[in-house]
């Protein structure tokens, strides 16, 4: 395996380091790319990556990437596990839908659907315009940053943090940076 560059967070601070273990893995059920391809090339969408040791108080998740020229929407998931059939619980699903001008928020805990919520201040993404999304995990909730500015929290429907341990990624989008 050819050691390849990755990005550790601790706290706030990034440590940018070589190593023969990823920290993002493709399941093998969400692409046909070879497996010399980079995982984190702008190809890899729809994206499934494991999040090493699960989420925690003070974690970051950090999404960078640029809206399709035309796009209808793009989510980002944070689950537990990467299972489809039954589907693993949903922590949160953040929906950008374009038709709508909406970034919606919700969670499946056990197969059950929340309630959606809505409201946000504005709606902050352009076609074919860069993003950078942050996913913070604190106690009681995530707290949503779009382009460096707080957007909504989204409080903890799946109480055990750290069994949330995969991220997706899909829709009309160019994923370039996840850490």
């Amino acid at each position: 395996m050819l050691s390849t560059p990755h990005l550790n967070i601790y706290h706030n601070f990034v440590k940018h380091r070589h190593t023969d273990l990823p920290k993002w893995t493709l399941s093998p059920r969400e692409t046909t790319l070879p497996p010399e391809v980079d995982a984190l090339s702008p190809r890899t969408i729809p994206f499934c990556g494991h999040i090493k040791g699960g989420m925690r108080p003070g974690k970051k998740i950090l999404i960078m990437g640029i809206v399709g020229l035309n796009p209808e929407s793009f989510d980002i998931s944070l689950t537990c596990g990467d299972l489809e059939d039954p589907p693993a619980d949903v922590a949160i699903e953040l929906k950008a839908d374009f038709v709508d001008k909406q970034f919606l928020r919700n969670a499946c805990v056990s197969g059950e659907w929340g309630e959606e919520e809505t409201p946000i201040p504005y709606f902050p993404f352009i076609p074919d315009q860069p993003f950078r999304i942050e996913i913070l995990c604190e106690h009681p909730r995530f707290r949503i940053f779009v382009d460096g500015h707080q957007l909504f929290d989204f409080y903890h429907r799946v109480e055990t943090l750290s069994a949330i341990d995969t991220i997706r990624i899909r829709g009309n989008l160019q994923l370039t940076k996840l850490g």
